[in-house]
């Protein structure tokens, strides 16, 4: 999901890595994982403008689980 909004708002990994204050090649480890530190979604969901909690935790009433 966070590199779809990245890409929706085209956006790149390098923009992402500097507003987040990480390298970029943590950018594509991110987008690899199956999970995420919830200080990191934070400030990934700050920089994007995007509230990934709520698009997780709405998933949890539909029963569905998104990758991200």
């Amino acid at each position: 999901m966070i590199e779809a909004e990245l890409r929706r708002q085209e956006r790149t990994p390098a923009w992402l890595a500097r507003r987040i204050n990480c390298e970029r090649t943590n950018i594509y480890y991110i987008f690899r994982q199956q999970s995420i530190n919830t200080d990191m979604l934070m400030l990934i969901s700050r920089a994007l403008g995007v509230d990934f909690f709520r698009l997780y935790s709405d998933s949890l009433g539909s029963g569905e689980r998104k990758n991200s």
